[in-house]
């Protein structure tokens, strides 16, 4: 298989191809990384690994036990992360940007909010706040008690002082107003987390894995505050930085220019690396399977006039091109250039006068019998056809040998 051949005739839907299969990777591997879903996600990718090489070589009984239990994997894969999959469809729905467009919620009372949190920090006061994003948190936190009030600092203590019947849990924050106290969150089975965390960190972790809400935790043993997203935790340095974070990230206070242009450029800068390996892996993967695709080519050929008659000649000195597109494997259509492609028509029975022939495969010179011919055109050609004038015979035999 010539690499450079396939290369030289990558087209926009194959770019397209690998740039999505990408973007899905890399959103699997961000929402399984570090949990034990993701050891045994890679532990059947390994066993497909398998089967593919156990079929490029022939392993006839391998091939044939793993035919047979495909199917059981497929089942497995459903059960084991069925939570996974409703997760991902529910945050590839498009259904759920589609609604109408909500009043901006007032925000004002951030900046007394960060002023709670840390002075609560300094108090060695526990808590837990969800700040709820376009994705629904109401399946994700259990129990939890209906409340709406906006969260006022005398509000905030009142529920998360020690001997409060509602400390125990976490407060849900939606259009700016509280909306339940007493939640309780999934936490995070990933194994690669620090040890000095406990349960509140690894509940607001485990939300932010299978949503992209905002979870604020303010540490009783370290007097920290910290905030969950997207599958990271985040240290806060003091009251400007998170007033800052809840307005300009969590509440989307931005110029819409601004927002667009850091969309776009987190894109290509937010792990970076993680990126450039999925898609360089996609990118092999694809490669490895692009010669057994089917693929179409045109090629524009000129048609070659062979066994004209003695005495008689063509009247038109130029020799038309025809279009021939050509269908097989990539491997097999990407070699086809116009040096081991020829196109000729016999002319040992051509008559004066004007005559028409068709193009078809009998007509083409072909590098192997992989490739059909899918369309030729134009099909049919006319040839006008001359006697040769005597001047022209006397001087085709006078000319030297």
């Amino acid at each position: 298989m010539n690499l450079f051949a396939i290369l030289s005739n990558i087209g926009l839907p194959d770019i397209l191809d690998v740039l999505l299969i990408s973007i899905v990777s890399y959103h699997l591997f961000i929402w399984f990384w570090g949990t034990k879903a993701f050891k045994a996600l890679i532990g059947i990718v390994v066993l497909s690994g398998v089967f593919i090489l156990a079929k490029s070589w022939g392993l006839f009984l391998t091939t044939w036990v793993f035919q047979i239990l495909w199917q059981v994997f497929v089942i497995l894969l459903i059960i084991l992360f069925q939570k996974e999959i409703r997760q991902m469809l529910e945050r590839f729905n498009p259904l759920k940007t589609m609604g109408m467009k909500q009043d901006k919620v007032s925000n004002d009372w951030v900046p007394e909010f960060s002023s709670w949190a840390f002075d609560s920090a300094k108090k060695r006061i526990g808590a837990v706040v969800i700040f709820e994003g376009t994705d629904p948190v109401s399946d994700l936190v259990t129990r939890g008690i209906p409340m709406e009030c906006e969260p006022q600092p005398e509000i905030l203590n009142s529920i998360f002082i020690k001997h409060s019947p509602l400390h125990d849990g976490a407060i849900l924050i939606s259009t700016g107003k509280i909306s339940k106290v007493s939640c309780y969150l999934p936490l995070s089975t990933r194994e690669d987390l620090p040890q000095e965390w406990g349960t509140r960190h690894r509940a607001a972790l485990g939300l932010s894995e299978q949503c992209n809400a905002w979870i604020l935790v303010i540490s009783e043993e370290r007097g920290e505050v910290s905030l969950a997203h997207d599958n990271e935790v985040r240290k806060i340095k003091d009251e400007k930085e998170l007033s800052f974070l809840l307005e300009t990230e969590v509440f989307n206070e931005k110029e819409p220019e601004l927002k667009m242009r850091q969309v776009v450029l987190s894109w290509f800068t937010r792990r970076y690396k993680t990126k450039v390996a999925v898609f360089g892996l996609v990118f092999i993967l694809w490669l490895v399977f692009a010669g057994q695709q089917n693929f179409e080519k045109r090629i524009e050929l000129p048609l070659d006039y062979r066994n004209v008659p003695e005495g008689l000649m063509i009247s038109s000195s130029t020799m038309p091109n025809i279009s021939v597109t050509c269908r097989g494997l990539r491997k097999d259509v990407s070699l086809l250039t116009k040096e081991n492609m020829m196109s000729f028509l016999d002319l040992s029975s051509a008559k004066r006068g004007k005559s028409s022939y068709n193009i078809t495969k009998a007509n083409l010179t072909l590098p192997n019998d992989r490739i059909d011919i899918v369309n030729i055109s134009p099909g049919r050609v006319e040839i006008v056809i001359e006697k040769t004038s005597k001047s022209e015979i006397k001087d085709k035999h006078s000319s030297p040998s």
